[in-house]
């Protein structure tokens, strides 16, 4: 087995640069991403199988992967679930060139954090993962967010209304995901659309509406409240 490439940071910080591991079978786009990550600071491994990804990912701790789903030897649903069977709860981010709610829902059921398809800008990449370190540098905090009956648990992706859970599609929970993590912020249709869609989605933009009215539908009317030109703003029902 070949050692990975390693990338370290191109300048140095008080703190210790996040650690990413790029797991990639097109051998230029890893090398294009380690590269720009980086130059952001980060301090980048890339392998190229599915197997010795799942080898390091065990072996060493990284604070976040980009994780190809199709790979040779072991794809990467098969990764995804062997590290969270493992107990291993690194951020976790998706590519594939695939296309497809299911995809995307299976992608998520295995435990995945969030989902990019090629081909894919690598500004939203890289917010991507700027967001999912956030996430995980957080994550001493509690995963359950409650706002009044509504219970939210973000890493068993479970929803409960006073106390009865609620059967939320993959997108459907990922937009209530997007606005309970900030309930009571005002979270702009754009922010949605960047974190929940693809970011090549030129698709209408209100199909966010859909998915919002689709959660008032099942958690009830009052929760998410429009807030005329900014946005949505989940809150406790009065």
């Amino acid at each position: 087995m070949r050692p990975p490439v390693t990338h370290h940071p191109a300048r140095g910080s008080a703190h210790r640069p996040s650690r990413l591991l790029i797991v990639e079978d097109e051998k230029r786009l890893a090398l294009s991403l380690a590269k720009g990550l980086t130059a952001e600071g980060y301090a980048v491994d890339v392998v190229h199988d599915g197997g010795e990804g799942l080898h390091r990912a065990s072996e060493s701790p990284y604070d976040l992967l980009v994780l190809d789903i199709m790979l040779p030897g072991m794809n990467g649903y098969r990764v995804c679930s062997a590290l969270r069977a493992a107990g291993n709860d690194v951020p976790i981010l998706m590519l594939t060139a695939k296309d497809g709610e299911y995809d995307e829902a299976e992608g998520l059921d295995t435990g995945a954090d969030d989902y990019l398809t090629k081909p894919f800008s690598y500004v939203v990449l890289v917010a991507r993962v700027k967001a999912l370190l956030r996430r995980g540098q957080g994550a001493g905090a509690s995963p359950v967010h409650v706002v009044g009956e509504l219970r939210v648990d973000t890493a068993a992706r479970r929803v409960f209304l006073a106390e009865e859970e609620a059967a939320l599609t993959a997108k459907e929970f990922a937009v209530l995901e997007q606005l309970v993590v900030r309930a009571g912020e005002v979270v702009s249709k754009s922010e949605i659309l960047d974190q929940v869609w693809d970011f090549a989605y030129d698709g209408d933009p209100n199909i966010v509406e859909v998915y919002v009215s689709a959660l008032r539908r099942k958690l009830g009317a009052g929760l998410i409240r429009t807030v005329r030109g900014a946005g949505y703003r989940l809150e406790a029902e009065r």
